[in-house]
């Protein structure tokens, strides 16, 4: 594996009593696709804007190709390109206008800006619209205009934070084509959602997050294992389960781990044949009305689940 362009040491930032984040330390690889994974609030975006240098820690420190950020005029931070949640864009200028603007942050020649405003656009699949102002884009447009804003210095470091948070599933797709032709230039890229599908489309290994702390930094193929031959199953009840019935049913033959989300209850079982049965008397007796079940081989929802003992999109 190349050497870390990214590394992250004991990472801290609280918010008055609130502790956002706690000791997070990862490291991403050059030319490595990382995903930092994590429910609503689990610290995300907070971790992101530190390392961005957005936000400044109150411990810990990060690491541009071994050297320490020092501050917010630190040249290093041209070597990181971020795409916000939040999208960072004027509505009344023109795209191109956009992009000039930003690249002009950058110190950026104008004919570096006209040369890397049109790829970056093309990138996108934007070059029609250069002239028209993100007003008149759909919200899957306007993310693709900000990833294209990030890409105008060339960075070699991507920090993306949830870049397909409300978009239409074509803006989706056409968001995941562009990060898949950035990767295979060679880009490093930190990609943090609370959508399972698109790490496991676009990442090569995970950290997993949840109240501000790393649980889990491995490769892909290493978390799934970790689950071993075991299997999912979902129990859609016709009303929420009480709070109570989870420790009694983590009791039953078969079952690993019990969650409930909303109607559902989300086993890990070692062996259907054994646990279903168990489960379905044991609710039968207990007055739930079952409206449906499934099962599933492990993913990397069930290795959320194993670690944190709720699903993933749970607040």
């Amino acid at each position: 594996m190349n050497p870390p362009i990214l590394e992250v040491r004991g990472l801290r930032k609280t918010f008055g009593s609130l502790v956002a984040v706690e000791e997070v330390s990862f490291s991403v690889a050059a030319g490595e696709c990382v995903g930092l994974l994590g429910p609503n609030g689990a610290g995300k975006t907070t971790t992101l804007s530190m390392l961005a240098g957005l936000i400044r820690p109150d411990a810990g420190e990060v690491l541009i190709a071994g050297r320490a950020l020092t501050g917010d005029t630190d040249p290093a931070k041209r070597r990181l390109g971020l795409v916000p949640q939040d999208l960072a864009l004027y509505e009344d200028l023109s795209a191109a206008e956009n992009l000039a603007f930003f690249g002009a942050l950058y110190s950026l020649s104008r004919a570096e800006l006209r040369d890397r405003g049109a790829a970056a656009l093309d990138l996108v699949g934007l070059s029609g619209r250069a002239k028209d102002p993100p007003r008149t884009f759909s919200g899957g447009m306007k993310r693709r205009l900000n990833l294209a804003v990030a890409l105008l210095h060339d960075p070699e470091i991507l920090l993306l934070d949830e870049p397909t948070v409300g978009v239409d599933p074509q803006s989706r797709n056409a968001i995941f084509d562009n990060l898949e032709t950035l990767r295979a230039r060679g880009k490093t890229i930190l990609y943090t959602t609370h959508y399972l599908e698109e790490v496991e489309r676009l990442c090569s290994r995970v950290v997993i997050v949840d109240h501000g702390r790393v649980l889990a930094d491995a490769p892909l193929a290493e978390l799934r294992a970790r689950e071993g031959e075991g299997q999912r199953c979902t129990v859609e009840l016709a009303a929420p389960a009480p709070a109570d019935w989870i420790a009694a049913l983590r009791g039953l033959p078969g079952v690993r781990r019990v969650a409930a989300r909303e109607s559902q209850l989300i086993f890990e079982v070692a062996d259907l044949t054994v646990a279903v049965p168990a489960v379905t008397a044991w609710l039968a007796q207990h007055g739930a009305q079952i409206t449906q079940l499934s099962s599933a081989r492990p993913n990397l929802e069930s290795v959320f689940l194993s670690l944190t003992g709720r699903n993933l999109r749970d607040d």
